[in-house]
């Protein structure tokens, strides 16, 4: 389907005046949380940050996930990897944080990996009958990279990232996202349900109120889809990257006809968001922590030539201010969601035709959990 202009959204599923919200078991069972880890978290892909993040050989970052802690390294011949931040010896946890190394040395009996992941060094395991070190590397993790976002799975039976993207790559392609730089970072804990996090974001509906003083009331129009994700476009001629009256960074050049028309938030399911703005893209990675806790991190990504700018730091203060404060007023209000749907009293309620992503997204929770035979509610 041509991208030049936004198209209408036809609903092929029930009827829209028949949807109704997720039953308060999909946001509060525990029970369902750890179906969701076993059958979605652990089969599906997510983000892990920027390519720029690692630019180095020795670069690497640990990450805590619903998998288990990973490291992403930068191996000595360039390559971006993913391991499993776990020694074969005894579990120990490799490195924390991030930095630059050389090796990877376990803290506990000190068995030396290659940045590759495969095993330099064993203490005193010479003489052990029957050990090779070429059987006991650090254990991989799929990493694949798009748009310049490294993204993880750990299924191997997952389809390709780019299976999963069907029609968005094409969508977003005259913004040139593999040419951004990631200059700013937070963490947010949210004390709700990650769906929480994914409904709220992909409708403009709650804005005019959540929003009023910070962004306002917006308008979007539903994206068209072929792929595992879902989205809307949010309509301005101008970037919404900001607040106010601050001043904004250049329109990035070469955008589509579409792309000129607003940002494009996207959910490629189930944990990441992309919002693209004509100037700009900010990222955000809901990662489950449990039923009712969510860690929401929010990264800013911003064409290179627009960083090498003498005025940068200044400019793109506004925006990191709008992002955080977003984020934090829609975290704050779904807080206030979890706590009903804790209550005996919460029934679903009936759905707006501008909730039509939000039903969407709660039939592909549901569908994916109904494969795996777990009924919700």
């Amino acid at each position: 389907m041509p991208h030049d202009l936004p198209a209408p959204f036809i609903w092929t599923g029930p009827p829209l005046a028949e949807a109704r919200s997720l039953p308060a078991a999909a946001y509060a069972s525990e029970a369902v949380y750890a179906a969701e880890v076993e059958h979605i978290h652990r089969k599906t892909w997510f983000i892990a940050g920027r390519v720029d993040e690692w630019p180095h050989p020795g670069d690497y970052r640990a990450i805590d996930t619903v998998g288990g802690p990973v490291l992403v390294v930068r191996d000595a011949e360039g390559v971006l990897r993913a391991h499993a931040n776990i020694c074969r010896h005894r579990g120990a946890k490799l490195l924390g944080g991030q930095g630059n190394t050389r090796s990877i040395s376990c803290p506990y009996h000190a068995w030396l990996y290659r940045l590759d992941g495969s095993l330099a060094g064993a203490p005193a395991m010479a003489g052990t009958p029957g050990f090779d070190k070429a059987h006991w590397g650090l254990l991989p993790v799929r990493l694949e990279i798009w748009g310049g976002f490294v993204f993880l799975n750990f299924s191997s039976d997952a389809p390709a990232l780019l299976s999963d993207l069907g029609n968005l790559p094409p969508l977003l392609a005259s913004h040139r996202l593999e040419e951004m730089v990631c200059v700013w970072r937070v963490e947010i804990e949210a004390r709700c349900n990650w769906k929480l996090l994914v409904e709220n974001a992909s409708e403009t509906y709650h804005t005019g109120t959540v929003h009023a003083v910070t962004v306002g009331a917006q308008k979007s129009v539903t994206l068209p889809v072929a792929g595992e994700w879902s989205g809307i476009q949010v309509l301005s001629t101008g970037s919404i990257a900001v607040m106010g009256d601050a001043p904004v960074l250049p329109q990035i050049e070469g955008l589509s006809a579409q792309a000129r028309q607003g940002t494009f938030f996207v959910c490629l399911h189930p944990v990441t968001q992309l919002a693209v703005a004509q100037d700009c893209a900010w990222w955000l990675h809901m990662q489950p922590l449990a039923a009712d806790r969510t860690r929401l991190t929010v990264g800013g990504c911003f064409p290179k030539s627009a960083t090498e700018r003498p005025d940068f730091a200044a400019l793109a203060q506004p925006y990191y201010e709008r992002w955080e404060k977003v984020a934090r007023e829609d975290a704050g209000i779904l807080e206030h969601v979890q706590a009903a749907c804790g209550s005996p009293l919460f029934q679903p309620g009936p759905l707006s035709w501008r909730d039509d992503v939000v039903h969407a997204f709660g039939q592909w929770v549901l569908g994916r959990l109904a494969a795996a035979g777990v009924s919700v509610g």
